[in-house]
């Protein structure tokens, strides 16, 4: 279920305050026909919003807000005689402080925030046949990240213009924190850090500068180059297709994500300015990205920092764009061709390989056709490249136990995914000049039922004696055809 919520209030001319909320919920379960493999998967997200704007004058604005976010996460898996569940989340409290200035050509922004962040990067437990793994203390992280900016938007000619902007940003990870000094993987020392001490102090500046060159009436360039310090970070483990992915922070171990993007674009308008296009290839050269160290399993013993290994990272490639604009028949098409790389020292033997969400193609097709005054029809193709994902190449018989067998990492690729949507709006009162109106919309979920995957899992059958063991590769989806009916009223 979703749950959104707004409202506003005008105090005066130049004040008004915004109030908004959101709650969702979404619960995935499995179980396969005789029981051999299941999972329960919640997750959600809870928000709340609160804003001020106050207008000082034509030429400057403000806005003031407060923002309280919350995400929950747990996984609860079980196979054979194995049980594992596994819990994350994260709590923020925002305050930012935004201007907006207008004069002489130029168009100013600028403003300051801090974020207080509390994570529980992972709570694990489970149990193996008689063995239990009883959860620790959940390991909680606390962190401060404060940042400023401001950006200027003008023209240094008519056929030049300019977006540039510096933004510094500051990122603290606090007490309370355990520091342990580990030989061979025992703790030998540890060092404790009060709560809101400071225990690391990450920062850096992020410049940015966007260029547009006018070449007609119809058609400029665009250029960018963007530096980027990313201090949360998602941590995903490849040798899975469950959705196991974890939000982790930067910590005294744990550093900063830092990146340079570059990217360069033709775009054309055509059938006067009906029809929009553009040719665009991008570069992203990214460092102290992160990965789960080879052979890691969760456990119950370890904080997760010290599972990870930082690497580095490239994600480049094109991205082609069409989008009618105007008559009867609107649409878009948008295809996107591109790589995304890592090397880390010291996973796959230190060789380059294929991140787990490159996708190679993606393809984006939409279509809107206003029937009558009261029926507007509409339909959506999606297509794009399966995840890649680490399966075992050979599994060995070890005293009744399966051991995997790997040669390098994501050596395989999911099948891809696709899916066609399509719809219709009816509005029995198109013209309507009353303050309550009404439509009804009809639409297809995946039309086609495509199987798309969710989840893969290896699942051995027979016995681990000899060669009586058979592997099967399951696909578990979800989602298939949906219709469904909605009635639409505002008042």
């Amino acid at each position: 279920y979703d749950f959104n919520a707004k409202a506003n209030y005008k105090i005066n001319d130049n004040n008004r305050i915004y109030l908004s909320s959101y709650v969702g919920d979404d619960v995935f379960r499995f179980s396969n026909s005789d029981n051999t493999f299941s999972a329960k998967i919640p997750w959600g997200n809870r928000t709340v919003t609160a804003r001020w704007n106050h207008l000082f004058n034509s030429k400057l604005f403000m806005n003031v807000t407060a923002v309280y976010n919350r995400y929950d996460f747990e996984f609860s898996g079980a196979q054979t005689n194995f049980n594992v569940s596994l819990k994350s989340g994260i709590r923020d409290w925002n305050l930012k402080t935004d201007f907006d200035y207008y004069t002489n050509g130029h168009s100013f922004k600028g403003g300051i925030a801090s974020t207080y962040h509390t994570f529980q990067p992972s709570t694990f437990s489970g149990t193996n046949d008689s063995a239990n793994l009883t959860p620790v203390n959940p390991i909680m992280k606390y962190a401060l990240e404060n940042s400023a900016y401001i950006l200027d938007d003008f023209d240094v000619k008519p056929w030049w213009r300019i977006n540039a902007g510096l933004r510094v940003s500051n990122f603290m990870h606090l007490g309370p924190y355990t520091r342990y000094d580990k030989a061979n993987g025992i703790n030998v020392d540890s060092t404790n850090y009060e709560s809101g001490k400071l225990v690391k102090n990450y920062g850096g500046l992020e410049p940015r500068l966007n260029m547009r060159f006018t070449l007609g009436k119809t058609s400029s360039i665009k250029t960018s180059v963007t530096r980027s310090n990313q201090y949360i970070h998602l941590v995903t483990n490849n040798g899975s297709t469950l959705p196991t992915d974890l939000w982790v922070p930067s910590t005294l171990l744990v550093q900063p994500q830092r990146s340079w993007q570059y990217s360069a674009g033709y775009f054309k308008n055509w059938l006067d300015n009906s029809v929009e296009s553009s040719v665009e290839v991008y570069y992203k050269d990214m460092h102290n990205q992160l990965e789960y160290r080879e052979s890691y399993t969760p456990n119950n013993n370890n904080d997760p920092e010290y599972e990870f290994v930082q690497g580095k990272g490239w994600a480049y490639g094109a991205e082609f764009f069409v989008n009618k604009v105007r008559g009867r028949w609107t649409g878009w098409v948008g295809y996107t061709l591109s790589w995304t790389k890592r090397n880390f020292e010291n996973l796959n033997d230190g060789k380059t390989y294929f991140a787990k969400f490159d996708r190679r193609h993606d393809i984006s097709i939409t279509n809107t056709y206003d029937l009558t005054k009261k029926w507007t029809l509409s339909q959506v193709f999606i297509f794009s490249s399966g995840n890649r994902v680490t399966l075992p190449t050979d599994l060995l018989s070890l005293d009744n136990t399966l051991i995997a067998q790997y040669d390098i990492l994501n050596n395989q690729q999911l099948p891809p995914y696709h899916r066609m949507d399509i719809g219709a709006v009816y509005t029995p009162k198109p013209n309507s000049t009353k303050r309550y109106k009404s439509s009804w919309t009809f639409s297809v979920y995946n039309v086609y039922n495509r199987f798309n995957p969710y989840i893969i899992f290896l699942d051995p059958q027979g016995t681990t004696n000899g060669s009586g063991v058979k592997l099967s590769l399951t696909q578990i989806s979800i989602f298939p055809i949906i219709p469904s009916v909605t009635w639409n009223f505002k008042f």
